[in-house]
């Protein structure tokens, strides 16, 4: 893949961002937690300390559609974020529909956990991280194949 340098995947949510990077090459996408929104001049603050900590070239924001493919509130929502994230860091920002990443997140995390208890507020982070690093492998999938076919 012709990347020069990590992708950050945000998944946004309306109490937390889900954050995953992935590697220089973007082939692997990797979980970082999440955080808390406390709005987006804050939110912004903390994305740009992770941008570069972790040299960040491209951020690929999740965008929520309706399962019909409309958008709704929270889909602009998420247009507009992405174009001011854009704006303030610099970097190209696109956003990618994910329908299905926190239905499968929350799947996948069920199946690990086999029962095992764990604290709500807990649950939601690991559902937001690995929201938004499916995403992000969906994201680095889909380009793989488009260079592939150049």
């Amino acid at each position: 893949m012709s990347f020069q340098g990590p992708v950050l995947g945000l998944d946004l949510g309306s109490r937390r961002i889900g954050l995953a990077v992935s590697d220089r090459e973007g082939g692997f996408a990797f979980p970082v937690g999440s955080l808390v929104s406390r709005g987006f001049e804050r939110d912004l603050q903390a994305l740009r300390a992770l941008v570069e900590e972790r040299e960040i070239m491209r951020i690929v924001v999740g965008l929520p559609l309706h399962m019909d493919g409309r958008a709704g509130p929270e889909a602009e929502g998420a247009r507009a974020f992405a174009r001011r994230l854009g704006e303030e860091t610099g970097l190209p920002v696109e956003l990618f529909d994910e329908r299905w990443t926190t239905v499968e997140a929350e799947r996948q995390l069920r199946e690990l956990r086999s029962g095992a208890r764990r604290r709500r507020s807990r649950r939601g982070q690991d559902v937001d991280s690995a929201a938004a690093t499916l995403l992000l492998r969906a994201y680095l999938e889909r380009e793989t194949r488009r260079e592939g076919r150049s």
